[in-house]
Formats: structure tokens, C-alpha cells, sequence
């Protein structure tokens, strides 16, 4: 989504008030009537002012999507992300300003025409100041879109059309890792937990089939409602993109959770999201030798698991064969 540079009021003010002032000096260097000269001045410094902060109003209410029209994955993740309300609050308080300024622009350019000449001067003073007042009333809104422009600045671009493969997991299991050695990504590495801050995003070709997948913020085992944002970026990818979870367990426990706890996760998800689920073991090149049994014993658990080390490379043919038969949900 991508939201127009936000000017200050100030900013729009200035601008509006130069531009008014720039057009009325060519107006006095016009052959004009002079009895008629100071009115069409101050005329055009009313009509001007208006009309350079309207534009820049309009502007932004253009070049901001109707977010209505956005598909639902948009639509949460905005609202996630800065609040759906309170951007549609604020566009409408933008669109309220630019109503009150028009008709504002007709009053006063009518009664400057029907004033005395000697009454133009103070008449275009009180429009300058109510334009003022109005702008100031939306400084909250015009700081809430600068806000939501820098929030929304690297939301994720999504190809709806391609086969989705969203990558699931608890911190610093190797999701990133894996993405960067199945696809044409680059996400952030390193190994402490939430290293990824948002969604990033990975394309495969396999047999003339554009796959696209998804590694998403680690989960956390908890309720989603106790979730926070960079948690929730994940179940937006679950509920809307997916074609099927790919769930990373790190089987060495190194990450720093029980395989157990892993476990519980792939359960809660599974049972939420009704998903196929690519179930794959990570880090097995870090199995200790007294966790080689447990491992076993979750290998038993699921009728299919593929074993791997992403950072060794070991197994990912494996993997992105399996992706390659997923098929686009309807």
C-alpha cells in the first residue's frame, strides 16, 4: 500500500499561502481596472490558497487505495498493522477539510466581488485564517497518515495467483535459513529468535509452476488473542495465502524449545487452520546422541516427515520436490 508524502499543516499552509502569493504579484502587474484591481487581487489570492491546499488533499485521498477493494489479506494486515478505522477516520476528516475549504473558496471570492475595493484586503485575511483553522483541525489525521505511510512502507507484495507455501515454526528453528536455500530470498539470519520482523518472501520455478513462499515471524505457543503484532503477521499468512504449511520443528532443541512444546504448536495449527501441513525435522546435524531417541519417536508420530539441515543443505531437494506437488486452493 503505498500512502504519498503526508505534508504537515504548516507545510500545506505555506504552500498555499505562497502559491496565493506568487499568482496575485503577476495579477498586479496586469492591466487591470483600477477600480476593479484590488479585488481581483485579493480574489486570487483567496481562489489560489484553496485551491493549492485542496489539491494536495486531494491528492492523497486519490493515491491511497480504497481499502474496502484490497484483498482480505490487505485488509487485516493494515489493520494489524495501524488500525482500518482509524485510516478511514482519517481519510474522511481529509475529505470533511476539502468539502469546508470549497465552499470556504466560493463565499469569500463572492463577497470580495460584491465588496467595496476598500474591504478586499480584511476579507481575504479572514479567509486565510479560517483556511488556517481548518487545516489545523486535521493535524492529527494528517500525522496518523504519515504514521500508517511509514508502518505500511514494506508491507509484503503477494502474487495471489501462485501456488503459496507459508513457512511455519517457533523462533530460531531455521525458517529463514531454509527460505534462503529453496528460494531466490534473502531474508536477515542469525541465531537469536525473531530476527524476522515481518513477512518475507521467496519464489521457486519447479516444471513451468511459479511457487511463492512465505517465511513468517516465529510463533509462540499461546493464545492468539495474547499474540503480538509480529506474531499475527503469521496467522494472516496462514489464514488467507496458504496452499500449505510447511512446519520447521529444530529436533536438536537447540532454538531453545522442546521438541515437545514444537509439537504442541503443529497441533494447535493444525487443528485451527485445517491445512496441508509439510511436517519437516530441521538442524539433524545437531542431534546429540541422547536425543536420538526421542527423535525416533516423533518420527513415528507422522507418517511423513522429511529430515534435514538447512544450513548444511541436507535434504532440501527433498523439500522442494514436495512442494512442487501442492496445488493451488481454489
Amino acid at each position: 500500500m503505498i500512502i504519498p508524502t503526508i505534508p504537515t499543516p504548516d507545510e500545506l499552509l505555506d504552500k498555499g499561502f505562497n502559491r496565493a502569493k506568487k499568482a496575485a504579484n503577476k495579477a498586479r502587474t496586469s492591466k487591470l481596472p483600477r477600480h476593479k484591481k484590488s479585488q481581483i487581487i485579493e480574489e486570487t489570492r483567496v481562489t489560489t490558497a484553496c485551491q493549492v491546499v485542496k489539491e494536495k488533499l486531494q491528492m492523497i485521498l486519490d493515491r491511497v487505495p480504497d481499502i474496502e477493494s484490497l484483498p482480505e489479506f490487505y485488509q487485516d494486515y493494515i489493520d494489524i498493522t495501524v488500525g482500518v478505522d482509524q485510516m478511514k477516520q482519517s481519510l474522511g476528516a481529509l475529505n470533511w477539510a476539502y468539502g469546508i475549504i470549497t465552499q470556504l473558496e466560493k463565499d469569500y471570492a463572492k463577497r470580495i466581488r460584491r465588496s467595496p475595493s476598500e474591504n478586499s484586503t480584511k476579507l481575504q485575511k479572514q479567509l486565510y485564517g479560517r483556511l488556517a483553522s481548518v487545516v489545523n483541525k486535521i493535524s492529527k489525521d494528517l500525522d496518523f497518515l504519515d504514521y500508517g505511510k511509514s508502518k505500511l512502507r514494506n508491507m509484503p507484495t503477494i502474487n495471489f495467483e501462485a501456488t503459496t507455501i507459508v513457512i511455519a515454526g517457533f523462533p530460531n528453528v531455521g525458517k529463514s535459513t531454509l527460505l534462503r536455500q529453496i528460494t531466490d530470498a534473502e531474508p536477515q539470519v542469525a541465531n537469536y529468535p525473531f530476527t524476522t520482523k515481518g513477512i518475507q518472501i521467496g519464489h521457486l520455478e519447479r516444471k513451468w509452476k511459479h511457487i511463492q513462499i512465505i517465511d513468517t515471524p516465529g510463533l509462540l505457543d499461546r493464545p492468539i488473542i495474547k499474540m503480538n503484532d509480529i506474531e499475527l503477521n503469521a496467522i494472516l499468512a496462514f489464514e488467507h495465502l496458504a496452499d500449505s504449511i510447511l512446519f520447521i520443528c529444530d529436533i536438536s532443541e537447540t532454538s531453545g524449545y522442546l521438541i515437545e512444546n514444537q509439537i504442541k504448536l503443529f497441533e494447535e495449527i493444525n487443528t485451527i487452520f485445517k491445512k496441508d501441513i509439510i511436517i519437516v525435522f530441521n538442524k539433524i546435524d545437531l542431534v546429540s546422541d541422547d536425543k536420538k531417541e526421542k527423535l525416533e519417536k516423533y518420527k513415528n508420530i507422522f507418517n511423513d516427515v522429511i529430515e534435514i539441515s538447512a544450513f548444511e543443505r541436507t535434504g532440501i531437494e527433498k523439500i522442494i520436490n514436495r512442494i512442487a506437488k501442492v496445488e493451488k486452493n481454489p
